[in-house]
């Protein structure tokens, strides 16, 4: 037998789900995070699931993983120090940036830009310049560049980037540089933007760079470092991959080279596991929300597929890198609770408990109010019985910290708990906004998968929001990012500047130009050990009107170019167009970017399907409890999920409950148990 394990590293727990590649069978398990590092959790967690289902570590043969260590490292300003070298004259780019203040204009008075991360006092002029068309205007001068990097440059930096002007379209003056760097300092990463992110834009090209060179020294210890405790702990051909920002599995070396492309790796997951059981069980066009202890993910998918966004937003740091379309609130289990003593209005987070002290019914030291100590309070999450994980809820504990609310409002201790609820279902209805309203979606024509160790307790509430039918729960919810991790595949892709109008354009000369980026994202693919026969491909093209400043990104294959030739892509241009603005014009389409998507395909004998239930959810009946809702308590029986069947119904109010979370069926409603074993709350 062999097994993979996908591994999500969250704010509060670290979720686990070993897969058995041959029968699809799964175990999962949860631990505590380690926040101080995140690699003594991970351990903790493959330790803890073997030791549970009896499994051998020696037969796990991947392990796939989703981490935030590079989305931390730019959050809490703890990166490396970088060093920055441009073109002789452009060494303010990251000063000038763009003209964007947050909080539009009243932002001028109160905004504080933050620090750059790579300072001026540490970037150099090199004395060259290439044109606009790729040629040499200026050769670089080689002699001056090692006197410059002797003498201006620090000795103590940590990581260097190299960009130089309109470097995407020749890198021969960066590749020779790296050259010169790597001989005067030989023992640090040094990342050129030709590599990273060959697009035009100077600012754009110049931050992502040094974004990743900032991350890069941290990215390289974390994964060096677990590399090395796993292939002592499971064997040395264990093989580690981290799930990229787009979905997609990088292997550990190309994730320690690379790790701009990880910063949105941990929301990633939780698309990917969301669309494994949806569209295997029918469901094509989705929002998820993914709630855990610290924030909310959401993100739509439509037609199967995840909206990828070229750019990355982490904190105030815009980075030019593929990711999931995924929006972050900060709304989770572990959100604060707190009444200012100016306004006495009821607010919620983004401040979280955490893993520690967490909140206060965990018995952790917490004594703040969290979101999910009124969960306890309201009988939501069930204190007179022992649920399937193994985390002890202590409800006195909750209440004394509800009631410091409520005694602040004024109000009666049920009343502030279904306010910090209601507070809090409202933050992620936002949220569910601004990927399907704001962006010309009805939410009503979408199905809402709630999942993480909270959504599944607040999914119910967030379909009568949205009007989202029906809300699906899909098995094993609070691990299914490590479910995501586990089933995607390992890809790469090459871009390259085009610049050209489609009505000059050939289907034959675009095809040429995309098979020679094709095999460029195949070479670290093969690099690491992946057969060629297994790659699979999809191209893309960045489009906009001429004259335009921004551009949509249209997705098709090399059979749909040689059938329908470019109309493939100016088509679903002007559709998408028309879907986010309302008009589309139809002609003068410029091409500024293709690039080709390489992944390895995935081969799983995954039979997630589940036997039919007996009719009756009596059997899967574990307790009788009860729960307040709208103003009123509510008798509720508590069902075990792994009792239940395909096709079986479970009338609201009712408590489904299984290791890794508990899914909350309001009165009204009922959850029914589909063949893939997700369940589908409707209004009764």
């Amino acid at each position: 037998m062999s097994y993979r394990l996908g591994v999500d590293v969250g704010g509060t727990f670290t979720d686990f789900l070993l897969l058995n590649e041959d029968t699809g069978e799964t175990k999962t398990a949860k631990v505590p995070s380690t926040p101080e590092d995140s690699s003594i959790g991970v351990l903790n967690g493959v330790a803890k699931i073997c030791d549970s289902s009896g499994i051998d570590p020696a037969d796990i043969k991947l392990v796939m993983h989703g981490t935030t260590v590079a989305t931390n490292a730019v959050l809490t300003g703890r990166g490396a120090k970088v060093g920055l070298m441009t073109t002789s004259g452009f060494e303010d780019t990251l000063q000038v940036a763009r003209s964007f203040c947050p909080g539009g204009l009243g932002g001028w008075v109160t905004f504080v830009k933050k620090p750059l991360l790579a300072p001026l006092e540490l970037t150099i002029g090199a004395n060259e310049r290439i044109a606009a068309d790729g040629s040499i205007v200026r050769e670089l001068d080689e002699a001056a560049l090692r006197e410059s990097l002797r003498l201006e440059m620090a000795d103590d930096i940590e990581a260097l980037t190299i960009c130089f002007i309109n470097a995407y379209i020749n890198a021969e003056h960066e590749q020779r540089a790296r050259e010169i760097a790597q001989e005067v300092y030989p023992d640090i990463p040094i990342s050129i933007s030709s590599e990273v992110v060959p697009e035009m834009q100077e600012y754009e090209r110049t931050e992502t760079t040094v974004v990743n060179s900032y991350v890069r020294p941290e990215v390289a210890r974390y994964v060096n470092n677990l590399q090395g405790a796993l292939n002592e702990r499971l064997g040395n051909d264990t093989q580690l991959s981290i799930l990229r920002s787009d979905g997609g599995l990088a292997s550990s070396r190309a994730a320690a080279e690379s790790p701009v492309n990880l910063l949105m790796s941990g929301p990633a997951g939780g698309v990917t596991g969301a669309l494994f059981f949806c569209t295997k069980a029918g469901f094509s066009n989705i929002l998820t929300f993914d709630m855990g202890g610290t924030s909310t993910d959401v993100a739509l998918i439509q037609n199967g597929r995840a909206r990828v966004r070229r750019e990355t937003f982490v904190g105030d740091v815009r980075v030019r890198a593929p990711s999931v379309d995924v929006r972050t609130v900060g709304a989770g289990g572990g959100s604060i609770a707190f009444v200012p003593e100016l306004t006495k209005a009821l607010r919620v987070g983004p401040e979280s408990a955490g893993a520690v002290p967490g909140p206060a019914c965990y018995m952790k030291g917490g004594e703040a109010p969290t979101v999910c100590d009124a969960n306890v309070v309201l009988g939501y999450l069930p204190s007179d019985v022992q649920l399937g994980g193994d985390m002890q809820i202590n409800r006195d504990a909750s209440v004394a910290a509800v009631q410091s609310v409520a005694d602040a409002m004024g109000v009666d201790l049920m009343a502030a708990a279904e306010g910090i609820i209601k507070i809090v279902n409202e933050s992620m209805f936002g949220a569910l906004r601004l990927v399907s309203v704001e962006q010309g979606y009805d939410p009503r024509d979408f199905a809402l998968v709630g999942f993480g160790g909270a959504g599944p307790l607040h999914a119910n509430a967030l379909g009568i929001l949205t009007e989202a039918w029906p809300v699906i729960v899909p098995p094993g919810p609070g691990v299914l990012c490590a479910y995501g991790d586990a089933t995607t595949r390992v890809q790469d892709e090459a871009a390259r500047t085009y610049i050209t109008m489609a009505s000059d354009l050939t289907a034959d000369k675009l095809a040429d130009d995309l098979l020679t980026l094709k095999a460029r994202a195949s070479e670290s693919l093969i690099e690491d050990g992946i057969d060629e026969d297994r790659l699979e491909v999809t191209y893309q093209a960045d489009l906009r009107y001429a004259g335009q400043a921004f551009q949509i990104t249209v997705e098709f294959t090399e059979a749909e170019l040689r059938a329908k030739g470019v109309a493939v892509l100016t088509d679903q241009f002007d559709g998408e167009h028309e879907q986010l603005f309302t008009f589309k014009l139809g002609d003068g389409h410029e091409i500024l970017m293709i690039r080709a998507v390489v992944g390895a395909s995935v081969t799983l004998k995954a039979d997630i399907s589940i036997p039919k239930g007996l009719g009756d959810v009596s059997s899967a009946l574990i307790h009788q409890s009860r729960f307040f809702y709208e103003g009123d308590w509510h008798e509720a029986g508590i069902y075990d999920r792994g009792r239940l069947g395909a096709d079986d119904v479970v009338a609201g109010p009712a408590i489904v409950s299984e290791m890794d979370s508990t899914t909350v069926v309001l009165p009204g409603h009922s959850a029914t148990v589909d063949a893939v074993g997700n369940l589908l709350i409707q209004p009764a």
